[in-house]
């Protein structure tokens, strides 16, 4: 950053989500002026527990939870209104002060036709049907396994420019009474020859008040977020940016075509914040201690036994946003390499090592074999990976309850050999390990002194 001495940082999921990004927010917000949300919608979900209270977030940084930073909506975020101040009304009924936050003029609007048209296309690639060459018949599965949030059609309106709304539009009436009228009537006619016989269309008028009513509750909170934060920036404020989805999400490096419709990895932090991304100087790549997945797509390491289940019910590894059963593998190294060199990672924060207390045996995958050739390459193809068989390394496990642990030097050897393998395979060193879902029950290596990583 040159001469310029301002703090920014990030911290970003390398998997395919739920790696545990909002504690590790909530426990660094306090030492930062602002925390950043810079892409995905209401589909990211992120718990926070905060003295044994447990708060969902979906579209709120999590950094609200901090009383001494701004909670900031970046322009690369899509925004459902009422979905946000359900949030917002949901965080005042708890005590959290909400006050500090900004939302960026320039974010996009999550309209309720764009969550009936992610419905009717997940409905419309799940039954699709292909004849074979003995005129028989076959159920093609082509659906993305969305949250039918509306996120995708959103970014899609984002991007055809046209149809699109944005939320500074949300207090320009007359703007957003033309807009609707245009755009419902091309809605209806798209939707209608998708969904067929009971399509109700959507009424225009009926939308543009329901969104003028969201824009009069939003106003106060609706700025030019490029400009506060580069105000920040030249104040010497520290920022801290907070990625929604994960690496192996993002829709132009993640496991395509069964991923989110965001740049999610960090490379999605300058065009969704308008912060240069020369400005970031760390970046922080959690990682969960297994795999987990939601939704269609390849995931090498997925167990479907006992140990598996086992995993999923110690780790409450159902969705915040959709409470859907997650799929749970192994963890996959290769991904995980992968992800830290897209998005530049400058260490890892291990999250949920606790749940795996109890299994005998720990394996992890440090290569794939496809078709007879071994590689340590990931592949960011999902038609490709559905090939891959990973190749995994058995480690002895750890019975030991480590929920106590707040120093690296109180954790079972084999728990640290665990934790040691992952920072040499991956090449980055582990500064953070998470012992349970509190914010107290985190290992911080702050210093070299006490660093995880001797490389």
């Amino acid at each position: 950053m040159g001469q310029n001495p301002v703090h920014a940082a990030a911290v970003v999921g390398l998997q395919w989500g739920d790696e545990g990004k909002g504690k590790l927010v909530d426990l660094l917000a306090g030492k930062y002026r602002a925390v950043v949300r810079y892409n995905g919608g209401a589909n990211a979900g992120h718990s926070v527990v905060v003295g044994g209270e447990r708060y969902s977030l979906h579209l709120v940084p999590s950094g609200i939870l901090s009383p001494s930073c701004e909670a900031v909506i970046g322009n690369g975020v899509v925004v459902d209104p009422l979905r946000l101040l359900e949030e917002i009304q949901t965080l005042k009924s708890r005590g959290v002060d909400t006050k500090r936050l900004v939302i960026s003029d320039r974010a996009h609007v999550v309209m309720p036709y764009h969550k009936a048209e992610d419905a009717a296309r997940e409905e419309l690639l799940s039954t699709t049907t292909e004849s074979g060459a003995d005129d028989t018949t076959k159920k093609v599965i082509s659906a993305i396994g969305t949250t039918k949030r509306g996120i995708g059609p959103a970014y899609a309106d984002k991007i055809n420019r046209s149809t699109a709304i944005r939320i500074g539009d949300l207090v320009r009436a007359d703007v957003l009474r033309t807009k609707l009228d245009m755009i419902c009537g091309l809605k209806n006619a798209i939707l209608g020859a998708i969904v067929g016989e009971g399509f109700e269309p959507f009424d225009a008028e009926e939308i543009t008040t329901q969104m003028i009513e969201c824009g009069k509750e939003l106003a106060p909170m609706i700025k030019d977020t490029a400009y506060l934060l580069d105000d920040l920036r030249k104040e010497g404020q520290p920022i801290l940016f907070e990625g929604a989805n994960a690496t192996m999400l993002d829709v132009d490096h993640g496991t395509y075509p069964f991923v989110t419709s965001s740049n999610s990895s960090a490379l999605g932090i300058g065009p969704g914040s308008g912060v240069p991304p020369q400005c970031i100087d760390q970046i922080i790549g959690v990682v969960k201690a297994y795999s987990t997945r939601v939704g269609g797509g390849p995931m090498p390491t997925e167990l479907f036994d006992s140990i598996g289940d086992g995993i999923r019910e110690r780790g409450r590894e159902f969705g915040t946003t959709t409470g859907r059963p997650r799929r749970v593998g192994w963890l996959d190294l290769v991904a995980v390499k992968y992800s830290a060199m897209v998005s530049g990672a400058t260490e890892l924060c291990i999250t949920l090592l606790d749940v795996l207390a109890g299994e005998p045996e720990l394996k992890i995958a440090t290569a794939y074999s496809i078709d007879g050739n071994t590689s340590e390459r990931f592949i960011p193809d999902g038609h490709a990976l559905e090939h891959a068989e990973p190749v995994l390394e058995s480690m002895p496990g750890f019975s030991e309850d480590i929920t106590a642990a707040r120093t690296f030097d109180e954790l079972p050897t084999n728990a640290k050999a665990y934790i040691h393998r992952i920072e040499e395979f991956v090449g980055v060193p582990v500064r953070t390990i998470s012992v349970g879902p509190d914010r107290e029950q985190t290992i911080m290596c702050d210093t070299p002194s006490h660093a995880v990583c001797t490389n």
